[in-house]
């Protein structure tokens, strides 16, 4: 285990779900299963697995059913952000940091589906953290290989790992795969209330202290119903099932 590893940990699962309806009609996305396991679960298992002693869910959209589903969780122990309106994914994290601590922890959303490569991938960014240099670092993964993006990307990637945005027409040659290492000092003087990280994202940018890493093993984007059935398929077959033979 690396030294370095956050022991703490935020999972965002506030949110509506609003594009895997129906399905999240009737629960919240995050336990929404794949391949057999809610989301919430399969990120806090590789969160304990990465050292992670607590966990902080923040709760919004059927909150209750979250907090139910996870009152017998002690593999990161759980601890919950309660939001009375929802406060997008900075407003989110900063209401959790005095339940955060001093120190770098990681953010999961809670619907990231990913395979690891030959390290496991939060392994891999608590070894790239660097406290000196960094505010954010983010794990990012190929937008041409990641299963079921259609986007145009997010970020490009410098050889020393800092990351600059897409410019409006332009291709990006990275997607953010929803997972990350913050330094709680990335919120000094940030918004009240609401807001996206996205614009303490583009502060650290300006200050060169966001960088990136490239993720070496596979990403899924489970947005909708019809991309959680064609990921459940290709994770069946990444996990051992043989693949059907090609139609000549």
């Amino acid at each position: 285990m690396n030294p370095r590893s956050p022991s703490r940990a935020m999972v965002l699962a506030a949110g509506y779900g609003k594009r895997m309806r129906p399905l999240s009609d009737e629960r919240p996305k995050p336990l929404i299963e794949v391949h057999g396991r809610p989301m919430i679960d399969r990120v806090l298992d590789r969160l304990a697995a990465a050292g992670v002693k607590e966990a902080v869910v923040n709760l919004h959209y059927k909150g209750d059913m979250l907090r139910t589903h996870l009152a017998g969780r002690s593999r990161p122990e759980i601890f919950f952000s309660e939001e009375t309106e929802i406060l997008d994914t900075g407003g989110g994290i900063a209401n959790a940091l005095p339940q955060l601590g001093a120190e770098a922890f990681y953010v999961a959303n809670s619907d990231v589906v990913w395979l690891d490569g030959l390290r496991p991938a939060l392994e891999r960014l608590a070894s790239f953290w660097d406290d000196s240099r960094m505010d954010a670092l983010l794990l990012l993964h190929s937008a041409a290989l990641a299963f079921g993006y259609e986007g145009q990307g997010d970020f490009t990637l410098a050889p020393d790992g800092q990351v600059r945005r897409r410019n409006e027409r332009e291709v990006a040659p990275f997607v953010f795969t929803g997972l990350q290492i913050l330094h709680p000092r990335l919120f000094e003087n940030a918004p009240e209330g609401a807001f996206s990280l996205n614009r303490l994202w583009d502060r650290a940018i300006e200050n060169q202290r966001l960088y990136g890493l490239r993720h070496d093993g596979l990403w899924f984007h489970v947005g909708t119903p019809e991309l959680l059935a064609e990921t459940e398929q290709e994770l069946s077959y990444e996990l051992g099932k043989p693949r059907p033979e090609p139609v000549v």
